[in-house]
Parts: C-alpha cells; sequence; structure tokens
C-alpha cells in the first residue's frame, strides 16, 4: 500500500532532472527562464507604430494638405444661395395663406359671410398652388351658399368633395345642398353616410352652427335634409 502511495505521489509531483548528475541530459525546459521573463506585447501594437511612422514620415505640404481638405469638407454647404432664398420665398407666402385663412374663418365665426368670402377667394386665387387653398374652398363654399349663389357654392363643394375626399365637412354640407337645392336625397344620403362615419358631430345641428359656423340657410338645409321634410 506504501508503495503504490509512493509511485502514484511520484507521478502527479514529477522530480525534474537534474543535468549535473548527467550532463548529456538536455533541460526538458530549455527557454522556460525566457519565456518568463518575455514581455507580453498587444499584437495590435506593431500596427499602430507603423501607422504612427507613416504619419511622421509625411512631408509637411501633405500634411497641410490634408487639414485644408478638412476644413474645406467643413464648410461645405449642399443648399445653393438661390435655393435658400426660393425656400424663403415659399415659407413667406405660406405664412401670408396661413394668415388670410385663418381671418376667413375668423370673419365666418363673427358672422360676416361677406367679408369671409372675400378673404378664402384670396386664397383661391393666389396660393392655389398650396394644399391649403382647398380648404379655402370650403369656406369659399359656405360663403357662397349664404350670399346667395347657390349654384357655384355647389359646384364648388363637389369639386373639394373629390379634392378633399374624406373631409367631413365637406360631405356633410354638399348632403344638405343637394337635398335642398337639387333635390337629389340619394346623392345627398351618399354624402351625409361619408360625413358621419368620419365624423358623427355632424348628426348634431348645434355642432355645425356653434362649433363650424355655418351660415343660416346651410343650416337650415341641413335641419331640412335630417328632418326629411
Amino acid at each position: 500500500m506504501g508503495a503504490r502511495t509512493a509511485s502514484i505521489s511520484h507521478l502527479l509531483h514529477p522530480t525534474p532532472p537534474n543535468p549535473n548528475k548527467n550532463p548529456n541530459l538536455k533541460p526538458q525546459y530549455p527557454n522556460a527562464r525566457k519565456t518568463l521573463i518575455k514581455p507580453i506585447i498587444s499584437q495590435t501594437t506593431p500596427t499602430i507604430q507603423r501607422r504612427h511612422l507613416l504619419l511622421f514620415s509625411l512631408p509637411m505640404s501633405v500634411a497641410i494638405q490634408f487639414s485644408s481638405g478638412f476644413s474645406a469638407l467643413a464648410a461645405f454647404d449642399p443648399v445653393s444661395p438661390a435655393e435658400r432664398d426660393a425656400s424663403a420665398a415659399v415659407s413667406i407666402r405660406v405664412s401670408e395663406a396661413v394668415e388670410l385663412l385663418e381671418r376667413g374663418r375668423d370673419l365666418q365665426a363673427q358672422g360676416d359671410f361677406s367679408q369671409a368670402l372675400e378673404y378664402f377667394t384670396q386664397v383661391v386665387k393666389n396660393y392655389k398652388d398650396f394644399a391649403l387653398s382647398d380648404y379655402a374652398r370650403v369656406g369659399r363654399a359656405l360663403a357662397l351658399y349664404e350670399v346667395g349663389d347657390r349654384e357655384e357654392a355647389i359646384a364648388e363643394m363637389e369639386d373639394v368633395s373629390i379634392s378633399l375626399k374624406g373631409y367631413p365637412e365637406v360631405h356633410a354640407a354638399l348632403a344638405a345642398a343637394l337635398y335642398v337645392d337639387k333635390h337629389s336625397p340619394l346623392l345627398a344620403e351618399n354624402q351625409f353616410t361619408i360625413a358621419t362615419l368620419l365624423d358623427p358631430h355632424y348628426t348634431d345641428i348645434s355642432y355645425v352652427k356653434e362649433t363650424k359656423h355655418w351660415p343660416p340657410s346651410l343650416v337650415s338645409s341641413l335641419q331640412h335634409f335630417m328632418t326629411l321634410s
């Protein structure tokens, strides 16, 4: 038992050979000391060193060109002065159109439909290249219906119901006008169905009167349609 234990211990902890006893025996790890004391250098260090050497070896003129190139890139503006001026001009026109549209709606809310008609017409005439002109056409149609030109008002509503398809107010207004002025209950029903599916508020007379500020004549037409009178 003791001999077996000694053998195992000898295997687990082998005694390195002593070169003094046998001069012909070479050490098992000849470079062990060198390996232990050899400094560990990162693999990326030679690459970084080569880059540094390349940078410092460049002529001064090349370095100046690099610096100038970076400065020019930083100062580069993709927008030309002409494009910037054109953008500023469009912004001014949009502000003017919005101001006129809001002024027309304010006058509509005050019940001054003749003056509101003038502002809405200015937007439609002078800013028809903007999408917001379609909303001015809605206001213009409502004002036209009140001041007496109902034929033109209905024609405007029909056009805008296509260009602004899905805008509930124009569909509801067109339904009222088609029922009363064109005697077309089926077409009126179709338009009103579109309007109320998009916004159920248009089934409430007080909503179009107090919130949307419809003219009295159009409110009356909508009431006739809803009561089938």
